[in-house]
C-alpha cells in the first residue's frame, strides 16, 4: 500500500516556474515507477512525465519536453516535477501516481494522490 500527497501547486504567470512535490508513504515506494498526470477542466486526464523505480529512465509528454523535469529521492520517499517556462495551457490539476509497470497509460497506475492545482495566467 502506498499513499501519495502532492503539494507545491499555485498561481504563476506565464513564463514562470513551479516545483511540485509528491510525498509517499509505504515501505515499497522505492520499487514503484512514478508518474505525473494532469487534468484540465473539461478534458481527459493526460500523461505528463514518468520515472523508473531506480531513477535511471524518464519519459515526457511532447507538450512538456524540455520544460519539465521529473526526479525522485527514494531515501526521502519523494518525487518532484520541476516545471519551467509555464504556459496557460499547463493549467490543470496535477496528480502523482505509482505503478508497478512502465507506462504512459493512467490505467497502469495503481495508486494516486489527491492532486494539486496549477494555474498559469497569461
Amino acid at each position: 500500500q502506498v499513499q501519495l500527497v502532492e503539494s507545491g501547486g499555485g498561481l504563476v504567470q506565464a513564463g514562470g516556474s513551479l516545483r511540485l512535490s509528491c510525498a509517499a508513504s509505504g515501505r515499497t515506494f522505492s520499487r514503484f515507477n512514478m508518474g505525473w498526470f494532469r487534468q484540465a477542466p473539461g478534458k481527459e486526464r493526460e500523461f505528463v512525465a514518468a520515472i523508473t523505480w531506480s531513477g535511471g529512465d524518464t519519459s515526457y509528454a511532447d507538450s512538456v519536453k524540455g520544460r519539465f523535469t521529473i526526479s525522485r529521492d527514494s531515501a526521502k520517499n519523494m518525487v518532484y516535477l520541476q516545471m519551467n517556462s509555464l504556459k496557460p495551457e499547463d493549467t490543470a490539476i496535477y496528480y502523482c501516481a505509482a505503478s508497478w509497470g512502465w507506462s504512459r497509460a493512467s490505467e497502469a497506475y495503481k495508486y494516486w494522490g489527491q492532486g494539486t492545482q496549477v494555474t498559469v495566467s497569461s
